[in-house]
């Protein structure tokens, strides 16, 4: 029996999700897709999760579509999961986080190839983290076809415009180093060691009040392409109840009472 396209296991109160075809550059299944809806909403669900971490097997993040499949019709054979895309044609495009996007706070964790679909991921995520060697682009244009995960909208909000439109354009490039320079990761590790500072990155958003956590997000989210007028007394509505919450007294008197906090996400 083959092993599951796309993995999650929990580790604390870390989530670990993992593209898992690395025979195939973790190139995007119907299987893989279906399973990684499924994790979101797994960990969006559970008041245990406080942090996700999306990584790749086999030193590579994700590749983009299985073309291959798709030009053989393989891809419309896998029966066991095309019931579940058919029946909810949204389905893709949650697990692409194309508009559906995680509560909890997610961090990548990238090494070897994010291509294509994999780079259109990687603007769903909240922090990220790349081997030294890692190479970003948004590719689909070689290939005489369209980004439909987003990429014409996100990337140029994310990125200086010339770059955006450069990778959208001409299907450019980038290096772990440019990634990092234009603003698309936030850290750059040694290769083999961006799943470790992922995870060192996810316990300490862990460790934080989650209540509060999730509604910063909700805002940096909900908030973005707002006039900042607007977008403030909308910060505002999302901000006010978290002071009522039992974690916003818990952190506060832990502080006093020089001890670790016990936040229960209350």
């Amino acid at each position: 029996m083959s092993e599951p396209h796309f993995l999650y296991e929990k580790r604390g109160h870390v989530a670990i999700c993992t593209f898992n075809r690395p025979e195939k550059k973790n190139s995007l299944s119907i299987e893989m897709l279906v399973r990684m809806a499924d994790a979101w909403e797994e960990a969006d669900g559970d008041p245990e999760v406080r942090a996700i971490v999306l990584t790749g097997a086999g030193g590579v993040f994700c590749a983009g579509s299985d073309l291959g499949s798709m030009k053989s019709g393989t891809w419309d054979s896998e029966d066991q999961w095309l019931g579940r895309m058919k029946d909810d044609p949204d389905l893709h495009w949650r697990a692409l986080l194309r508009h559906y996007l995680t509560k909890k706070p997610l961090v990548a964790a990238v090494e070897g190839y994010a291509l294509a679909g994999g780079t259109e991921i990687l603007q769903g995520t909240d922090i990220r983290v790349a081997g030294e060697s890692a190479v970003f682009g948004v590719t689909e244009v070689a290939l005489g076809l369209f980004p439909l995960g987003g990429s014409s909208v996100r990337l140029r909000r994310q990125i200086p415009y010339t770059i955006a439109a450069d990778m959208l354009l001409s299907g450019r490039r980038l290096t772990a180093q440019e990634a990092y320079q234009y603003g698309l990761i936030g850290y750059v590790v040694p290769d083999g060691q961006a799943l470790d500072k992922a995870l060192e990155i996810a316990e300490r958003v862990a460790a934080c009040g989650p209540v509060a956590v999730q509604a910063v997000k909700k805002s940096l989210v909900e908030n973005d392409g707002y006039p900042a007028e607007e977008a403030l007394a909308r910060s505002l509505a999302i901000g006010q109840p978290v002071f009522k919450s039992k974690d916003a007294i818990e952190g506060p008197t832990a502080f006093m009472e020089k001890r670790r906090p016990n936040f229960t996400g209350e």
